[in-house]
């Protein structure tokens, strides 16, 4: 008999954008004098980030407060605020180019994030925001995603109810890691190397 183990479906759908974004780093260099470059590529991985961020959300809100009303992207902020006091403050870094976001320092008032304020201007009038669908976007959209799809699992993969697993045991269960956005360090166990 084969065991498997139970598919990772939110898991899976980030790394499939991280790594269409890695693949676009090919043709425009992942710096801040490029933060405002904009292009179809970019409005890709906005939309895709932007949309899946509002699936798990509702997700994380659920698992965290079963009963509080999550409709939108203001109902989030305050079932997730209450409930991930540090959420504000977490960093996702792209090594690679020694960048480091926050992208849902926003949150640390009552306000949403840039990126989703352009994700919906790009969505809704496209003909006139077109140029919102930038590298910044993009890049902190799928960092937001990444953080959420995070916590998502740290709680829905915990045998305690309501109480999520350590980090480092959260991010050894979401394999293969990311190649381009990752969390800081102290998510991801540390290996030892020994030499003789």
């Amino acid at each position: 008999m084969i065991q498997t183990t139970t598919s990772k479906l939110h898991w899976n759908y980030f790394l499939a954008l991280d790594h269409d974004l890695e693949l676009v780093s090919r043709y425009v260099e992942f710096c801040e004098p490029h933060f405002d470059v904009y292009s179809i590529e970019f409005a890709h991985i906005l939309f895709a980030a932007a949309s899946e961020v509002d699936v798990i959300a509702k997700l994380l809100c659920k698992q965290l407060n079963p009963k509080a009303r999550c409709r939108d992207i203001n109902d989030y902020r305050a079932v997730l605020r209450a409930a991930l006091p540090a959420l504000p403050a977490t960093h996702v870094l792209v090594p690679r180019y020694g960048l480091t976001l926050t992208p849902w320092d926003n949150w640390k008032r009552p306000s949403n994030p840039d990126w989703w304020h352009s994700y919906n201007k790009v969505k809704h009038q496209r003909d006139v925001h077109f140029n919102k669908a930038t590298l910044q976007n993009a890049l902190n959209a799928l960092g937001g995603l990444l953080i959420f799809t995070f916590y998502h699992y740290s709680y829905s993969l915990s045998k305690t109810p309501g109480s999520p697993l350590r980090s480092v045991l959260t991010t050894a269960e979401l394999q293969p890691e990311s190649t381009l956005l990752r969390l800081p360090d102290d998510y991801y166990c540390k290996h030892l190397v020994v030499t003789t």
